[in-house]
């Protein structure tokens, strides 16, 4: 008989003592989905009956929990690499050579046969010399060998014909233009007004380089008209591609002679 009663004072104390527990013990015992487990909770259904509840979890206060605004990471940003594919321009002072597509449309606006070209050539005359024939509108670089290299050109036309022997006397890249007095008046009757003086550059109509002829007004020179090959519109000089006026000029030297039959 007295153990019973020292029993229930024993379980009457710790019922006075349990809701003066710090909060920290009871919430160690906090389960993963935030409740205490029936099996770690002392005396569930006393608790329960004494301050209500479910018999089997009592849900402990729910603990705010602080957001946290992460700063935005930086996006990294991907090195610059050069295009696949991309078409070479060649960059030759003040103007590009044409790349790959814009070569082969210029290709197609002159017969293939006025294209640059190796070709048989007889001739007494001696290699490094230039043979005009304006009648088949061919120009030749002879070779050792019996061969040519033979290039599409314009010609003067009607009116405008001339023949003879000569030396190149000067090379120019990009030369400038001044336009004689009898060029300006014949432009002047068509209504056409020329400059005095234009600098070289593409839109000159010497085109990107020059060989010119002895003491006389002629020469050898590019073209920013290249459908003009194979034709006679010139007043007298000898008009070629800008591509190829290029590469004639970087194989032909000053003293060079130049025969025009």
């Amino acid at each position: 008989m007295k153990l019973r009663i020292l029993v229930s004072a024993c379980l009457l104390a710790g019922l006075f003592l349990v809701p003066a527990l710090p909060a920290a013990p009871a919430l160690a015992l906090e389960g993963r989905d935030g409740n205490i487990p029936n099996h770690q909770m002392p005396f569930p259904r006393l608790m329960n009956s004494l301050f209500g509840g479910n018999a089997e979890t009592v849900r402990p206060p729910q603990r705010s929990r602080a957001v946290i605004n992460r700063a935005p990471q930086p996006q990294m940003q991907r090195a610059w690499q050069p295009q696949r594919n991309q078409p070479a321009v060649r960059q030759d002072r003040n103007v590009r050579q044409a790349s790959a597509p814009a070569a082969n449309a210029a290709r197609q606006q002159i017969a293939p046969h006025l294209l640059p070209q190796v070709v048989s050539y007889q001739t007494s005359q001696a290699p490094g010399t230039i043979v005009i024939d304006t009648n088949t509108r061919y120009l030749y670089l002879v070779m050792a060998n019996g061969q040519a290299r033979r290039y599409g050109v314009g010609v003067g036309r009607p009116g405008f014909e001339w023949a003879g022997t000569h030396r190149v006397t000067r090379k120019a890249e990009w030369p400038s233009w001044t336009p004689p007095e009898t060029m300006k008046a014949r432009a002047r009757a068509q209504g056409q007004i020329l400059p005095d003086f234009m600098p070289g550059g593409p839109d000159n109509p010497m085109g990107a380089r020059a060989l010119y002829l002895g003491s006389t007004l002629y020469r050898i020179h590019g073209s920013n008209e290249p459908w003009t090959i194979g034709q006679a519109v010139s007043s007298g000089c000898i008009r070629m591609r800008n591509q190829d006026v290029i590469d004639l000029y970087e194989r032909v030297p000053v003293g060079a002679k130049v025969v025009v039959i």
